[in-house]
């Protein structure tokens, strides 16, 4: 799905009004429940104005998909260093670039979380395929490259892998929720991630030789 020439030829802060209003209807209601009156009413335009970018509901949240995965690919994915080959470093890495991402725009990425839960609206082929390339792309940055010879010769590597990614994204998750409303610039980020490497310290100490 290409971005319409009208809809790219209007004004930036009014284009992203439009996108965070209908980004975070989605997010909150699913594809059914989400309504187009209430994301023109958000959005601060008139739903004539909506209708003239983009065909109908359907055809808005087809490009927000496809939006969202260009910001996930060019601002998370793509950023991932690979060359880093200690799987833990890789996951510091990762968590620091996905909490970057969040901070600086979180409706995308509540998005695109409740669209790996859904599967609301039979999606257009082209979409489905890029969603799967997304995904084997987020794998191989976890994954590719990892020197396992680190682990300690009694462990599952494999099974281990996803301990530590469920410890880093339960983290994450609590450390979301606890920054929720409070302004960015009065959080002691030093101070949280101070933390959160005592963590992959002790994860170090679990798990490698």
């Amino acid at each position: 799905m290409v971005i319409t020439e009208t809809f790219k030829n209007l004004e930036e802060s009014k284009q992203q009004r439009i996108l965070n209003a209908a980004l975070k209807e989605f997010a909150e209601n699913g594809y059914e429940q989400a309504s187009t009156n209430q994301i023109v009413k958000n959005a601060g335009i008139g739903k004539g104005m909506l209708f003239y970018y983009f065909k109908n509901k359907k055809d808005l949240y087809q490009f927000l998909i496809e939006y969202s995965m260009n910001i996930t690919m060019n601002k998370f994915l793509n950023l991932v260093d690979t060359t880093e080959t200690d799987f833990i470093n890789r996951m510091r890495q990762v968590s620091l670039l996905k909490m970057k991402l969040y901070a600086e725009n979180p409706d995308i990425m509540n998005f695109m979380g409740t669209l790996i839960l859904s599967n609301e609206l039979e999606l257009a082929e082209d979409l489905i395929t890029r969603m799967n390339e997304l995904k084997k792309l987020g794998n191989a940055k976890l994954y590719d490259n990892i020197d396992t010879s680190l682990f300690r010769d009694e462990v599952d590597v494999n099974k281990v892998y996803k301990l530590i990614q469920w410890s880093l994204e339960g983290y994450q998750n609590e450390l979301t929720s606890r920054l929720q409303g409070q302004k960015m610039s009065a959080i002691d980020m030093d101070l949280l991630w101070d933390e959160f490497y005592e963590y992959l310290d002790i994860m170090k100490v679990s798990f490698y030789k």
